[in-house]
């Protein structure tokens, strides 16, 4: 037969084909077999998307081979094929120049034909990039969102998974899929588990320390039980014990509305706020951002205009939010109740990791500047507490001085005018707060063994146009001469580099100093008129928190109160521990009423050479003269004006 009938050609099932790309190839019609045949053996012709080849009526399709015979490919997906489809397109593309049309039923039966030789190069494997996952703010369907707290289950693999959620997305291939990165809190339980630095499958995802980020289906994900809130009041009772034993204290409300700093009057008034259980509770390295805060906030009010400012176009979206945490849930619980629990502390942590550039403020070490930066600058935009004559601004200052090794106990006073002194700069205003960083780096280098926190700072010298006194009649000055400095008797620091126009020709008289170059500075012309009647005031700000560093662990000596008397304290945020991997730690306050004698140039220096060995010094006098980090001062004065 020469052509096909109506009937049979009604018979005949249309196969749509798609190439590997996904291109629809012509149709290829295949004739059933004739039905006295007995045997009908179905193979599946593969596609790219599932794999079954089918019919244009929506069934499989099926090649009959009573025969048992080689089918030729080139028969069965045609001959169409585009040149991108690679070698294997031209091999079936050339059959159809030596392939003829059956002239017959017999000729339809398919013919054994000879193998393919030619290698078919195997495809590389599909690299993905960033922009192929699809990035979620949170897991739908959840309060779970990036930043959360969650513990993660993997039955049979690990035990009490923890960690923060990094990253939440869908990754290609997986429409219906939503995986979820988390920067696990404690690496010694991944040994069973894949993990990263924060890549997915090459592509990075977000970045942390290599070996502690996994990446999980969403659905293994729930919130931290350890930090879970006071919320529901139904199971209050059951919460709130449940609360007791991961903290060992049940209750921490937020309190709302402005609450002063503590107010202590004698050693007795601070006796009554000290001990265990009191203070900012430390977790999971939280030591740095607990010992800064209880310094800032406790008994000075210095920083309250961060809790009090309202929002401006120029800030961020979540400022009232970090804000309201700060305030409600920090500062005003430490300073009503004079205990802060860590979940509470852990609120603003979250925040400040999402909201900064400073990643790992949740989890890891970190140091007090690195959470003033992103605290101060980056969320609340607080006006730099310090401007330079040099057209800088800065919220603290970080001495940089070269070791003289004369000094077996250098003052911060010394330390502070060398500094400024070897920088040759000066700051435009007094501030309201100071803060100075130690000539150390860490835990790793000291500069001086030990180091003695000067009560009060003398700042006159270094501050831009304010009256000065002369160094050596004491009246108003009107030259300084930088190359005098440590040259008196009387004084070795900034204070001795002014003179008015008498002393400085007959002190630069000798032929010592002859070489000296002076400069002419600024006298207010009030102080200019009134010089022959009144005494140039010095300008003073006072010690009030000593952050200390040992072993990577942060406490702080903070004074209770304003004035030379007001006692010391000492705050550890986790001075004790109760129970071990899922206990909680317990801070303390603890009164130290020898500091202030410590403090003093004679008692510091009667301390100094009775102990020269710093194993012997009493345990809060080594804290203080050995470990000092950094140093807070403020002026009460210029604190009314902010």
């Amino acid at each position: 037969m020469n052509s096909k009938s109506d009937h049979e050609a009604e018979k005949e099932k249309k196969l749509t084909i798609t190439n590997r790309f996904g291109d629809s190839l012509e149709n290829y019609e295949l004739p059933n077999e004739s039905e006295h045949k007995p045997h009908v053996y179905p193979k599946k012709i593969p596609n790219r998307k599932n794999g079954i080849l089918k019919n244009s009526d929506g069934s499989h399709g099926a090649v009959d081979n009573p025969y048992h015979e080689d089918v030729d490919l080139a028969d069965i997906l045609g001959t169409n094929w585009p040149k991108r489809a690679g070698a294997a397109a031209m091999i079936l593309n050339n059959k159809s120049k030596s392939v003829t049309e059956p002239n017959s039923c017999e000729d339809t039966i398919l013919k054994p034909t000879s193998p393919i030789l030619t290698k078919v190069e195997p495809e590389e494997p599909i690299r993905f990039t960033a922009a192929d996952y699809q990035p979620l703010i949170e897991i739908p369907g959840t309060e779970l969102a990036i930043g959360s707290l969650v513990e993660v289950s993997n039955p049979g693999v690990c035990e009490d998974l923890y960690g923060v959620i990094r990253w939440i997305g869908i990754p290609p291939g997986s429409p219906k899929n939503v995986l979820v990165g988390i920067e696990a809190e404690d690496e010694s339980n991944l040994k069973n588990v894949v993990t990263s630095d924060g890549r997915h499958n090459g592509v990075r995802l977000f970045t942390c320390h290599d070996g502690r980020a996994i990446f999980v289906p969403a659905n293994r994900c729930t919130a931290d039980r350890r930090f879970a809130d006071v919320d529901n009041s139904i199971s209050a009772n059951r919460v709130s014990n449940n609360h007791a034993k991961k903290f060992g204290v049940a209750d921490c409300p937020a309190i709302y509305g402005s609450i002063p700093p503590l107010e202590i009057h004698n050693s007795e008034e601070l006796a009554s706020i000290c001990g265990k259980f009191k203070g900012i509770q430390g977790h999971h390295n939280s030591c740095y951002l607990d010992a800064t805060l209880f310094s800032m906030f406790t008994f000075t009010s210095v920083f309250d205009s961060i809790l009090y400012r309202h929002p401006g176009p120029q800030d961020i979206r979540h400022y009232s939010e970090v804000q309201k945490v700060l305030r409600d849930e920090i500062v005003n619980p430490l300073r009503k109740n004079v205990f802060v629990r860590s979940d509470r502390v852990m609120k603003l942590r979250e925040l400040l990791d999402q909201l900064s550039s400073v990643s790992g403020l949740t989890c890891e070490e970190k140091d007090p500047e690195e959470f003033l930066n992103s605290l101060l600058s980056q969320i609340m935009r607080v006006e730099p507490f310090l401007k330079l004559s040099s057209g800088q601004d800065s919220y603290f200052y970080q001495l940089f001085v070269e070791k003289d090794e004369k000094l077996t106990l250098p003052s911060v006073q010394q330390l502070f005018e060398q500094s400024f002194h070897s920088s040759d700069i000066k700051l435009k205003e007094v501030p309201s707060c100071f803060i100075i960083q130690m000539p150390r780096f860490g835990k790793n280098y000291k500069m001086y063994p030990r180091i003695l926190p000067s009560q009060v700072l003398d700042v006159t010298d270094i501050i831009e146009n304010s009256p000065r006194q002369c160094s050596l009649c004491g009246k108003l000055a009107e030259y300084e001469c930088r190359d005098c400095f440590g040259s008196l008797q009387a004084g070795s620091g900034l204070e001795c580099t002014a003179f008015c126009p008498k002393c400085l020709k007959t002190f630069h008289s000798h032929a010592k100093r002859t070489n000296h170059v002076s400069k002419k500075i600024f006298s207010p012309k009030e102080f200019r008129i009134m010089a022959e009647h009144m005494v140039v005031p010095r300008l003073y700000m006072e010690l009030f928190a000593v952050v200390c560093i040992e072993t990577s662990h942060y406490v702080a000596f903070v004074k209770s109160g304003s004035g030379p008397d007001a006692p010391w304290c000492f705050f550890d945020s986790m001075a004790d521990r109760k129970g071990e991997q899922n206990g909680y730690n317990i801070p303390e306050i603890t009164c130290v009423p020898e500091l202030t004698q410590w403090l003093s140039e004679e008692g510091a220096r009667s301390i100094n050479e009775t102990s020269t060995n710093d194993k012997v010094l009493p345990e809060h006098a080594k804290r203080i003269f050995c470990d000092a980090y950094m140093c807070l001062y403020q002026s009460t004065d210029i604190m009314m004006y902010h």
